[in-house]
């Protein structure tokens, strides 16, 4: 009996991308990475894999559980494949870009690998393209993190974009005020996390009907605002209000078409994030609800422990960006028989065309076209459709 699995057959969360998927996801990718460019952010291109202890320090230290980790044999040292590529991002600017002026933006594009994947994302090989804007600890900066990343997601032609923002800090600030710790932190944590407003009330105790009400806040960008500003916070938490209330008008001047809806309670995914946080979405169709999550980003602590410094940023996920955009027109492909001229089909190559050379002669240069999926024959120096020769018949 033969146990070998079938050529084809790839582990969980993992798979081939074929023509012309393949090159539809390096053309979105190399438009995604020309909007940043054009915004002033530096592309660096971290390893594969890199030593465990500063690949799951600082910012790394939540994607623990879902980095692989191996042996290198030539240091004998641990090593992880990355699952996330900001963590590098935030080392490459503390330590070979320390020197430079900030605010440093850097951009980045490449592949992760996850250990598993979830529910609403089973792959665990992962496209990624995003920015980090570090060492700017202002609202301009979280502004112009959201900005840019809907300006790429719209110019490669993402429809219905939406923008979910949260606020990691805003409980944390609460519970610390009414002296919510330790377990009952963490249940509460999870009660909110379910939007579980009984549970939370009978969790949070006095804090108990701020946070429903929190809960309950949930809505569009205005109705959020109007909601929270009706609320007696503690003095951290009324800092994180007027900070969303910053980005919101500013938001409202930089994209004023983008959809922005506000969760102040979410926190799943944020754990290591210390402000200003976000999801953006997508609708193909604007009955039906959002189709994935197609990047996050927000802002975060990058250095060492004893030098941290402010940053803020986004990665945007190339597989579920592919799936909301209309079908791409397929390029038109001609058959160059080995007699055409050479020259004809550069010029043809250089207007668009791709050109498929056919390397033996053919009895029928239309059966062979479809044969190799062209829709057209190099024929006296012009394209002449395979159609055109079943009419001539």
């Amino acid at each position: 009996m033969n146990d070998a699995p079938h050529p084809a057959l790839l582990p969980a969360g993992l798979y081939d991308l074929l023509p012309p998927d393949a090159e539809i996801e390096a053309e979105v990718t190399a438009r995604l990475m020309g909007v940043l460019a054009s915004h002033g952010y530096e592309r660096v291109k971290p390893p594969l894999v890199e030593f465990e202890e500063t690949l799951l320090s600082g910012p790394g230290t939540a994607m623990t559980s879902d980095t692989f980790r191996t042996m290198d044999p030539i240091s004998h040292r641990m090593i992880g494949v990355r699952a996330d590529m900001t963590p590098q991002i935030a080392r490459i600017a503390a330590t070979r870009l320390a020197h430079r002026a900030r605010p440093l933006r850097l951009s980045y594009a490449g592949q992760v690998l996850r250990v598993k994947g979830s529910e609403m994302r089973p792959e665990r090989q992962v496209g990624q393209a995003g920015a980090e804007l570090i060492g700017a600890e202002g609202q301009a900066a979280d502004v112009e993190a959201i900005a840019v990343a809907a300006e790429a997601l719209a110019t490669v032609g993402v429809p219905h974009l939406s923008v979910d923002i949260t606020l990691p800090t805003l409980v944390p600030a609460i519970a610390e005020a009414y002296r919510i710790t330790g377990e009952r932190a963490a249940a509460l944590r999870a009660a909110l996390d379910h939007k579980d407003a009984a549970a939370v009330a009978g969790l949070a105790g006095e804090a108990g009907d701020l946070l429903t009400r929190l809960i309950a806040a949930a809505g569009t960008g205005s109705v959020t605002r109007a909601a929270l500003d009706r609320l007696d916070l503690p003095k951290r938490a009324r800092e994180d209000r007027k900070r969303l209330g910053a980005v919101l008008d500013g938001l409202a001047a930089a994209v004023p078409n983008l959809k922005v809806t506000v969760d102040p309670v979410e926190n799943r995914g944020f754990e290591y994030h210390s402000g200003i946080s976000f999801t953006f979405f997508a609708r193909v169709d604007p009955e039906h609800g959002p189709l994935g999550e197609l990047g996050r980003g927000g802002r975060y602590q990058a250095g060492a422990p004893a030098t941290p410094e402010p940053a803020t940023g986004f990665t945007l996920y190339t597989d579920t960006i592919l799936r909301t955009l209309p079908p791409v027109p397929r390029r038109r492909r001609v058959l160059v028989p080995p007699t055409a001229d050479r020259e004809r089909a550069a010029a043809l190559r250089e207007a668009g065309w791709i050109t498929v050379a056919a390397l033996a002669r053919a009895a029928s240069w239309q059966a062979e076209a479809r044969r190799l999926g062209c829709s057209y024959v190099l024929e006296n120096g012009e394209p002449r459709p395979v159609a055109a020769y079943d009419r001539a018949v």
